[in-house]
Protein backbone atom coordinates (compact mmCIF):
# COMPACT_ATOMS: atom_id res chain seq x y z
CA UNK A 1 0.00 0.00 0.00
CA UNK A 2 1.24 3.65 -0.62
CA UNK A 3 2.67 5.19 2.54
CA UNK A 4 0.83 8.83 3.44
CA UNK A 5 3.57 10.49 2.04
CA UNK A 6 3.08 9.03 -1.49
CA UNK A 7 -0.15 9.31 -1.65
CA UNK A 8 -0.30 13.33 -0.96
CA UNK A 9 1.62 13.50 -4.39
CA UNK A 10 -1.12 12.22 -5.72
CA UNK A 11 -3.19 15.59 -6.90
CA UNK A 12 -6.83 15.04 -7.53
CA UNK A 13 -8.26 17.58 -10.47
CA UNK A 14 -12.15 18.00 -10.98
CA UNK A 15 -12.38 20.76 -14.17
CA UNK A 16 -15.74 22.56 -13.81
CA UNK A 17 -17.69 20.74 -11.80
CA UNK A 18 -21.34 21.32 -11.87
CA UNK A 19 -22.94 19.97 -8.77
CA UNK A 20 -21.28 20.48 -5.42
CA UNK A 21 -23.04 17.15 -4.19
CA UNK A 22 -20.94 15.09 -6.72
CA UNK A 23 -17.42 17.44 -5.75
CA UNK A 24 -18.37 16.46 -1.96
CA UNK A 25 -19.10 12.66 -3.16
CA UNK A 26 -15.26 12.86 -4.85
CA UNK A 27 -13.90 14.35 -1.56
CA UNK A 28 -15.51 11.17 0.80
CA UNK A 29 -14.23 8.81 -1.68
CA UNK A 30 -10.63 10.25 -1.71
CA UNK A 31 -10.69 9.85 2.44
CA UNK A 32 -12.11 6.63 1.82
CA UNK A 33 -8.71 5.46 0.60
CA UNK A 34 -6.72 8.36 2.10
CA UNK A 35 -6.43 10.60 -0.32
CA UNK A 36 -6.06 14.22 0.70
CA UNK A 37 -5.30 17.14 -2.18
CA UNK A 38 -7.76 17.89 -4.41
CA UNK A 39 -7.86 21.48 -6.69
CA UNK A 40 -11.53 22.36 -8.29
CA UNK A 41 -10.54 24.26 -11.52
CA UNK A 42 -13.59 27.03 -12.48
CA UNK A 43 -16.66 25.46 -10.39
CA UNK A 44 -19.81 26.01 -11.47
CA UNK A 45 -21.25 27.04 -8.19
CA UNK A 46 -19.42 29.04 -5.68
CA UNK A 47 -20.40 27.23 -2.36
CA UNK A 48 -19.09 23.83 -3.64
CA UNK A 49 -16.85 23.48 -0.07
CA UNK A 50 -20.61 23.21 1.80
CA UNK A 51 -21.18 20.35 -0.15
CA UNK A 52 -23.26 17.88 2.63
CA UNK A 53 -22.33 14.61 0.41
CA UNK A 54 -18.23 15.21 1.41
CA UNK A 55 -19.55 12.76 4.92
CA UNK A 56 -16.20 12.58 6.83
CA UNK A 57 -14.02 14.72 4.67
CA UNK A 58 -15.16 18.10 5.54
CA UNK A 59 -11.79 18.88 6.09
CA UNK A 60 -10.76 17.99 2.82
CA UNK A 61 -13.06 20.44 0.95
CA UNK A 62 -11.99 23.07 3.01
CA UNK A 63 -8.31 22.68 2.18
CA UNK A 64 -8.98 21.83 -1.20
CA UNK A 65 -7.53 24.91 -3.98
CA UNK A 66 -9.67 26.70 -6.25
CA UNK A 67 -7.86 27.55 -9.68
CA UNK A 68 -9.20 29.16 -12.55
CA UNK A 69 -7.51 27.39 -15.14
CA UNK A 70 -6.41 23.76 -15.66
CA UNK A 71 -2.79 24.68 -16.77
CA UNK A 72 -2.89 26.07 -12.81
CA UNK A 73 -3.77 23.35 -11.36
CA UNK A 74 -1.48 21.09 -12.95
CA UNK A 75 1.67 23.51 -12.39
CA UNK A 76 3.75 21.50 -10.62
CA UNK A 77 2.92 18.30 -11.74
CA UNK A 78 5.41 16.26 -13.47
CA UNK A 79 2.82 13.43 -14.90
CA UNK A 80 -0.83 14.06 -15.92
CA UNK A 81 -3.63 11.82 -16.67
CA UNK A 82 -6.94 12.52 -17.86
CA UNK A 83 -9.67 10.25 -17.31
CA UNK A 84 -12.67 9.03 -19.77
CA UNK A 85 -14.65 6.63 -22.00
CA UNK A 86 -13.80 6.25 -25.58
CA UNK A 87 -17.07 6.78 -26.50
CA UNK A 88 -17.11 9.72 -29.32
CA UNK A 89 -13.67 10.86 -28.75
CA UNK A 90 -10.64 9.63 -30.59
CA UNK A 91 -7.95 10.45 -28.59
CA UNK A 92 -4.61 12.06 -29.64
CA UNK A 93 -2.85 10.81 -26.89
CA UNK A 94 -1.39 7.39 -25.60
CA UNK A 95 -4.41 5.40 -24.28
CA UNK A 96 -4.37 3.23 -20.84
CA UNK A 97 -6.88 0.93 -19.33
CA UNK A 98 -7.86 1.86 -15.98
CA UNK A 99 -6.78 -1.93 -14.41
CA UNK A 100 -3.00 -0.84 -16.29
CA UNK A 101 -2.94 2.41 -14.71
CA UNK A 102 -0.61 1.56 -11.26
CA UNK A 103 2.68 0.52 -12.89
CA UNK A 104 2.92 3.47 -14.96
CA UNK A 105 2.35 5.97 -11.66
CA UNK A 106 4.73 3.39 -9.67
CA UNK A 107 8.04 4.69 -10.44
CA UNK A 108 6.70 8.29 -10.94
CA UNK A 109 6.03 7.72 -7.06
CA UNK A 110 9.14 6.24 -6.36
CA UNK A 111 11.23 9.19 -7.56
CA UNK A 112 9.03 11.63 -5.38
CA UNK A 113 7.48 13.16 -8.38
CA UNK A 114 3.78 14.64 -8.08
CA UNK A 115 0.83 13.20 -10.32
CA UNK A 116 -2.37 14.67 -11.20
CA UNK A 117 -5.36 12.73 -12.12
CA UNK A 118 -7.74 14.62 -13.64
CA UNK A 119 -11.58 14.11 -14.18
CA UNK A 120 -14.20 16.23 -16.31
CA UNK A 121 -16.69 17.99 -15.68
CA UNK A 122 -20.31 15.64 -15.28
CA UNK A 123 -22.12 16.81 -18.52
CA UNK A 124 -19.24 15.91 -21.42
CA UNK A 125 -16.31 14.96 -19.20
CA UNK A 126 -12.76 16.06 -20.35
CA UNK A 127 -12.23 18.02 -23.74
CA UNK A 128 -10.31 18.07 -26.39
CA UNK A 129 -8.40 21.22 -25.45
CA UNK A 130 -8.43 19.75 -21.83
CA UNK A 131 -6.61 15.98 -23.15
CA UNK A 132 -3.43 18.27 -24.82
CA UNK A 133 -2.28 18.98 -21.43
CA UNK A 134 -2.73 15.24 -20.39
CA UNK A 135 0.37 12.55 -21.17
CA UNK A 136 -2.32 9.61 -21.20
CA UNK A 137 -5.59 9.36 -21.57
CA UNK A 138 -6.98 6.60 -18.75
CA UNK A 139 -10.13 4.62 -19.92
CA UNK A 140 -12.65 3.82 -17.41
CA UNK A 141 -14.10 0.75 -19.52
CA UNK A 142 -18.03 0.87 -18.97
CA UNK A 143 -20.84 -1.17 -20.93
CA UNK A 144 -21.36 0.68 -24.46
CA UNK A 145 -24.82 0.47 -23.31
CA UNK A 146 -24.11 3.04 -20.80
CA UNK A 147 -20.76 4.42 -21.40
CA UNK A 148 -20.99 7.16 -18.29
CA UNK A 149 -20.44 7.17 -15.38
CA UNK A 150 -21.17 9.92 -11.96
CA UNK A 151 -18.70 11.44 -11.16
CA UNK A 152 -18.28 10.61 -7.87
CA UNK A 153 -18.55 6.97 -8.92
CA UNK A 154 -15.50 6.92 -11.50
CA UNK A 155 -13.53 8.38 -8.43
CA UNK A 156 -14.18 5.81 -6.15
CA UNK A 157 -13.37 3.23 -9.22
CA UNK A 158 -9.89 5.28 -9.99
CA UNK A 159 -8.89 5.60 -5.91
CA UNK A 160 -9.68 2.26 -5.34
CA UNK A 161 -7.63 0.70 -7.65
CA UNK A 162 -5.15 3.26 -7.11
CA UNK A 163 -5.02 1.96 -3.56
CA UNK A 164 -4.95 -1.44 -3.89
CA UNK A 165 -2.71 -2.20 -7.25
CA UNK A 166 0.80 0.02 -6.76
CA UNK A 167 3.05 -1.27 -4.61
CA UNK A 168 5.76 1.46 -3.68
CA UNK A 169 7.40 0.51 -1.02
CA UNK A 170 9.15 3.13 1.93
CA UNK A 171 12.53 2.80 -0.07
CA UNK A 172 12.26 5.01 -2.61
CA UNK A 173 10.67 7.85 -0.77
CA UNK A 174 13.71 10.49 -1.53
CA UNK A 175 15.11 10.01 -5.05
CA UNK A 176 18.49 8.34 -4.97
CA UNK A 177 21.55 10.81 -6.04
CA UNK A 178 22.33 8.82 -8.90
CA UNK A 179 18.66 9.00 -10.68
CA UNK A 180 17.82 9.49 -13.74
CA UNK A 181 17.20 13.61 -14.85
CA UNK A 182 13.19 13.55 -13.85
CA UNK A 183 10.85 14.68 -16.26
CA UNK A 184 9.76 18.72 -16.33
CA UNK A 185 6.67 20.14 -14.94
CA UNK A 186 3.42 20.75 -16.43
CA UNK A 187 4.40 24.47 -16.03
CA UNK A 188 7.46 24.02 -17.52
CA UNK A 189 6.29 22.10 -20.72
CA UNK A 190 3.71 25.23 -21.24
CA UNK A 191 6.72 27.62 -20.89
CA UNK A 192 8.45 25.69 -24.06
CA UNK A 193 5.51 25.48 -25.63
CA UNK A 194 5.10 29.04 -25.72
CA UNK A 195 8.37 30.70 -26.12
CA UNK A 196 8.34 27.67 -29.66
CA UNK A 197 4.75 29.75 -30.42
CA UNK A 198 6.62 32.83 -30.36
CA UNK A 199 8.71 31.77 -32.56
CA UNK A 200 6.54 30.51 -35.10
CA UNK A 201 4.81 34.00 -34.71
CA UNK A 202 8.03 35.90 -35.36
CA UNK A 203 8.70 33.95 -38.57
CA UNK A 204 4.80 33.88 -39.87
CA UNK A 205 4.86 29.91 -39.92
CA UNK A 206 1.10 30.07 -40.31
CA UNK A 207 -1.98 32.09 -40.68
CA UNK A 208 -3.38 33.61 -37.49
CA UNK A 209 -7.01 30.75 -38.29
CA UNK A 210 -4.12 28.55 -37.39
CA UNK A 211 -2.49 29.37 -34.51
CA UNK A 212 -5.25 27.83 -32.15
CA UNK A 213 -4.42 24.44 -33.41
CA UNK A 214 -1.05 24.86 -33.81
CA UNK A 215 -0.76 25.62 -29.76
CA UNK A 216 -2.92 22.69 -29.26
CA UNK A 217 -0.51 19.98 -31.42
CA UNK A 218 2.49 22.01 -30.07
CA UNK A 219 1.35 20.73 -26.27
CA UNK A 220 0.39 16.97 -27.10
CA UNK A 221 3.62 16.92 -28.50
CA UNK A 222 6.15 18.05 -25.84
CA UNK A 223 4.28 15.75 -23.80
CA UNK A 224 4.65 12.80 -26.10
CA UNK A 225 8.38 13.31 -26.75
CA UNK A 226 8.80 12.63 -23.05
CA UNK A 227 11.64 15.06 -22.70
CA UNK A 228 13.59 15.15 -18.90
CA UNK A 229 14.20 18.49 -17.35
CA UNK A 230 17.65 18.82 -18.78
CA UNK A 231 16.65 18.87 -22.28
CA UNK A 232 13.14 20.52 -21.78
CA UNK A 233 15.94 23.61 -20.51
CA UNK A 234 18.44 22.84 -23.53
CA UNK A 235 15.41 23.65 -25.76
CA UNK A 236 14.51 26.69 -23.96
CA UNK A 237 18.01 27.96 -24.62
CA UNK A 238 17.86 27.29 -28.41
CA UNK A 239 14.53 28.89 -29.24
CA UNK A 240 15.02 31.61 -26.65
CA UNK A 241 18.47 32.20 -28.85
CA UNK A 242 16.58 31.73 -31.96
CA UNK A 243 14.01 34.68 -31.23
CA UNK A 244 16.81 37.17 -30.01
CA UNK A 245 18.15 36.62 -33.09
CA UNK A 246 15.25 37.04 -34.72
CA UNK A 247 13.88 40.13 -33.14
CA UNK A 248 17.72 41.10 -33.84
CA UNK A 249 17.50 41.15 -37.20
CA UNK A 250 14.70 43.48 -37.65
CA UNK A 251 16.56 46.22 -36.55
CA UNK A 252 20.20 45.53 -38.05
Amino acid sequence: MLTESQRERIQVILVSPRNPLNIGAVARAMANFGFTRMRVVAPYEPHWREARSAVGAPQLLIDAQETASLPEAIRDCLLVLGTGTLTHRKPEQPVVRLDQLAPLMTEPLRRGERVALIFGPEKHGLTREDLSYCHILVEIPTDPRQPSMNLGQAAAVCFYELAARIQVDSVGLEPPQDAEEPAPTSSNLDVLANLIEEVMTSTNYSPKTMQAANRHDLRLMLRRLHLNAADTRRALGFFRRILWRLKRGRHT
